[in-house]
């Protein structure tokens, strides 16, 4: 999710080109297709330099183009936001509510932390405190269970399934297994939520399993539901390029020709979907305060009950459940419910490159690679200065994370309460830098922060080094 912003500068020099000459405009006759013109012909050479284009066949590659608008430069434009925002292709750190995932960039795959679904996918159920090596390309982690995603488009799972929606209430296994429901569908990432799981696909569609509650998610699921199922409604024709789960609810950036846009589907609860009210939603729809105020969505992260979004200026925006100041919103009460995305002025002067949205924490990194976190204490993962476990209430620099003198590229932090096991001393936070090094902090109890801690130690409020070379 670290994003570049000299594609994005590139993109509108062609773009002043393309408009200020007519020669950029009309067809340039040249192959594979003499009817497109040079801008056109160049974004097509360049969609086809990406493995996940050049798997598809003629038809499907139309189709996508279809989606996206009738133009290469806008399928260009889905496919590297969208790898962009998933990490496909570079290594990815993933902390869950008791375990760790990390992927390398060679597909390798490292778990650790808590076991006793078998969401490690090692074929046992013992915790494990250093990590274990499971071609991957992404992951996604949930409450004691695990995804997958291959580099042939195809999902794995292992862990705790209840509510899960594969093989039915309380199932799990212990070793990766196919799902196989998701035969026929290339996916690209994977999210997994409280009581449901999300896949997105090539052509930018997204598909959702099971629910468990009598809000859904767009379709009529229930809680043993083991099919995929489409998000249609007003996505229907629009292609998604990244999805990111919360508790009960689902975001979704998506790619208009005129830029990109916000969705959100399932339950409104303290006002977390950004519509301006509290009400639920049974099919996606957009969030348009992102489109009446001119803001440019480059990346969605949802936290538990609480959202983030990172424009392209450099701008963050948080909106939902301000429990333990995880908004950063200086004029919000501690525990109000603030219900359309709000800049967090309390970052002004900083660029942000990449936000994440745990469980009431909330991190954002510069585009230096300085780290800011804000919210909820008590789990001792945001990084601060000393074993403080006061709320933070408006942005602070991570003054230990700072002291790493490392620049960070992306953070997770675990962004779902622990449903299987009802522990939330489990929240922690993983630290990737542009060197390759892996740090871990907060909740170690379960083995997830890649060391087994001192006898009675439960927690370590400052980073460490995780035994993992992503370089």
């Amino acid at each position: 999710m670290f994003i570049n912003y000299d594609v994005y500068d590139r993109r509108d020099a062609m773009l002043f080109l393309q408009a200020a000459s007519k020669y950029f405009r009309s067809p340039a006759n040249l192959q594979p297709d003499a009817a497109l013109s040079l801008p056109e012909l160049a974004a097509f050479d360049v969609c086809c330099q990406r493995a996940m284009f050049m798997s598809m066949k003629h038809d499907e590659k139309e189709s996508l183009k279809k989606r996206c608008g009738g133009s290469w430069k806008l399928v260009l434009r889905y496919l590297s936001i969208g790898e962009k925002n998933y990490r496909r292709g570079k290594s990815q750190v993933v902390a869950g509510s008791g375990h760790s995932i990390v992927v390398t960039t060679k597909g390798d795959v490292y778990s650790f932390g808590e076991n006793s679904s078998g969401q490690l996918g090692l074929g046992d159920t013992e915790n494990k405190f250093e990590p274990c090596l499971v071609r991957i390309t992404q992951a996604a982690v949930g409450s004691g269970r695990t995804m997958l995603v291959s580099d042939t488009g195809s999902v794995y799972k292992f862990g705790q399934d209840t509510f899960g929606g594969y093989e039915g209430y309380g199932a799990h296994t212990s070793s990766p297994k196919l799902v196989e429901s998701l035969k026929g569908v290339f996916v690209v990432q994977a999210s997994i939520g409280g009581f449901f799981s999300a896949v997105l696909s090539r052509e930018g569609q997204v598909y959702t399993f099971s629910w468990g509650h009598d809000e859904r998610l767009g379709h009529n699921s229930y809680r043993a539901d083991v099919e995929p199922r489409l998000l249609s409604g007003p996505l229907e024709g629009v292609p998604v390029a990244q999805i990111s789960a919360g508790n009960c609810y689902l975001l979704m950036l998506a790619c208009h020709p005129a830029g990109m846009s916000v969705y959100s589907v399932g339950c409104g609860l303290r006002g977390k979907l950004g519509h301006g009210c509290k009400k639920d939603m049974g099919v996606p729809r957009l969030i348009q305060y992102f489109q009446t105020q001119d803001v440019k969505p480059l990346s969605i992260s949802a936290g538990t009950f609480h959202c983030a979004v990172l424009a392209r200026d450099g701008r963050v925006f948080t909106w939902g459940w301000n429990d333990h100041g995880c908004l950063g919103l200086a004029d919000a009460e501690e525990g109000a419910s603030v219900v359309l995305p709000t800049a967090v002025a309390g970052l002004e002067g900083v660029k942000a490159r990449h936000v994440s949205a745990g469980y009431f924490t909330t991190f954002v990194v510069a585009d230096n690679g300085g780290v800011y976190s804000f919210g909820w204490g008590r789990p001792q993962n945001l990084g601060g200065d000393g074993a403080r476990t006061a709320n933070v209430m408006v942005p602070k620099l991570a003054a230990s994370i700072d002291a790493l003198n490392e620049k960070v590229v992306q953070i997770s932090a675990t962004n779902i309460d622990d449903w299987v096991q009802l522990n939330t001393v489990h929240s922690h936070t993983l630290v990737l830098t542009e060197s390759g090094r892996l740090y871990s902090l907060g909740g170690g109890k379960g083995g997830q922060l890649g060391v087994k801690l001192a006898e009675g130690q439960a927690k370590r409020a400052a980073p460490d080094r995780v035994a993992i070379d992503l370089a």
